[in-house]
């Protein structure tokens, strides 16, 4: 009768250790796959966010977000969104993938690729610009899509923002009521988190805010009533206006606490990394005031400081430790690997990345930080000319030869003669010029370079 009692007693005490390792494995599986939101700003340096000591604009969620977690002080982009948008979703630099203006070879694997085969549900809202028919979101990865500028790039220019021309799931849709894209879009992926919130999703939002046209918002409700959407090159419509950068900086600011809000709602805040970017400077012709008195224009497409230098935050509340300023380096291509390593994903055997992990400084454990970044451009858009450049927060090295103190000389306006460096600063551009050659796709090494020509009436979106 003991032995049998002995041997109940054990059994169970094994069905419950069983039981007990079962849940520990669910547990830390869940803990392993967060819910990952991306969120990438169109033509906004790091001088519109106020967080950065913009005077011009308020941005009280963005800035909410950086005192809750990490602000990035030097994160780098490319002078363009097409080439900042192939950088980031592929996490490879140009030099290797970057084939032409506004395109993704489908045979590329994006961060979309990654979350998918683990298991994520992924969707991406706002603005693609990457061409393809309606099954290219598909290719890249994506479960569902609301987007812009998919197939029709030219003739829907103006209609981004109100009575938006847009295709959902391969359905294009039209709207004429007064509908706002910037609305539609956080509210198609706060739908998207809400269906998907027991299992671990991966959200990418480009935004359409806040390229030109600048034009009225719903915050700006007697202007937006009365403004007037045309197809491009159409009659009678209403005009765009500077004046209005400010209204759409609000309401990019807005979105991304929408997209806060809803994922607090679902009570999924805790397991949920969010980042925050934008995908080039702020346009020419916009002049942001700061706190310490600088008025920085926007030098969208050159690739001067303020044409690449753009903001960056990261928030998940529980993991990161709030209120750090970081003061490292971080380029594009760090993006796809970062958000890998929050879930847990191992990048495939033989995937190239020129990227690194920001995660050890988000969690505050040991890291490398880089010492300095590279950029090869050749947006083959229209007249700007294509480059190619290393630089860290100070110097700046052209693989033209030109040397620039981009601390002191942010337009790059003085060109510095190496022989009047000190020695130290000379050591660091021999170390900047050795980075050129690494950096070369074997089969492009005898091709010529060809400079492509805009054509008469290309569409001028996105340059």
């Amino acid at each position: 009768m003991k032995i049998k009692s002995s041997c109940i007693y054990l059994f169970c005490l094994m069905v419950c250790t069983s039981n007990t390792s079962i849940a520990q494995s669910v547990k830390s599986k869940t803990e392993k796959q967060p819910n990952i939101i991306l969120i990438l700003g169109d033509d906004i340096g790091f001088e519109t966010v106020s967080a950065y000591g913009s005077v011009t604009y308020k941005t009280p969620r963005i800035d909410a977000m950086a005192k809750q977690g990490v602000l990035f002080e030097q994160c780098y982009a490319q002078p363009l969104c097409s080439p900042s948008r192939i950088q980031i979703m592929t996490g490879k630099s140009n030099f290797r993938n970057y084939e032409k203006w506004g395109y993704l070879d489908q045979n590329e694997t994006t961060f979309a690729h990654l979350f998918k085969s683990h298991g994520y549900a992924t969707c991406i809202a706002g603005k693609w610009q990457l061409k393809g028919d309606e099954y290219a979101p598909y290719k890249s990865g994506f479960d569902e899509y609301l987007l812009w500028n998919l197939m029709d790039t030219s003739s829907t220019y103006n209609e981004r923002y109100k009575d938006p021309k847009l295709i959902e799931n391969g359905v294009m849709k039209k709207y004429n009521n007064g509908e706002y894209g910037p609305e539609l879009f956080v509210n198609f992926i706060n739908n998207f988190m809400e269906r998907k919130k027991d299992v671990p999703f991966f959200v990418y939002y480009p935004m359409v805010l806040s390229h030109k046209p600048f034009v009225p918002t719903p915050l700006n409700q007697k202007a937006y009533q009365d403004f007037k959407v045309v197809a491009k090159g159409e009659p009678g419509g209403g005009k765009a206006d500077n004046v209005h950068f400010k209204d759409e900086m609000a309401y990019l600011d807005k979105s991304v606490g929408d997209i806060i809000d809803k994922v607090k709602s679902l009570g999924l805040l805790q397991n949920t990394l969010i980042l925050f970017t934008g995908d080039n400077g702020t346009g020419v012709g916009i002049t942001s005031k700061m706190a310490d008195g600088r008025e920085i224009p926007g030098n969208k497409g050159y690739t001067n400081e303020y044409g690449i230098h753009v903001p960056m935050v990261a928030y998940w509340p529980g993991k990161i430790k709030p209120g750090q300023i970081n003061k490292n380096l971080v380029d594009f291509t760090d993006f796809l690997p970062t958000m890998a390593d929050a879930a847990n994903i191992a990048l495939p055997n033989g995937f190239i990345t020129d990227g690194v992990s920001l995660m050890p400084q988000l969690l505050g454990e040991k890291y490398t930080p880089r010492d300095w970044l590279f950029s090869h451009y050749d947006p083959k858009k229209g007249d700007f000319p294509s480059a190619r450049f290393v630089h860290n927060k100070e110097w700046k090295l052209y693989e033209t030869g030109e040397i620039y103190n981009v601390l002191k000389d942010p337009l790059e306006k003085n060109k510095i003669l190496e022989k009047d460096l000190h020695p130290e600063q000379q050591k660091l551009i021999t170390i900047f010029r050795g980075v050129f050659k690494q950096m070369v796709r074997p089969e492009l090494v005898a091709k010529p370079v060809i400079k492509v020509k805009k054509k008469k009436g290309e569409d001028d979106d996105d340059f």
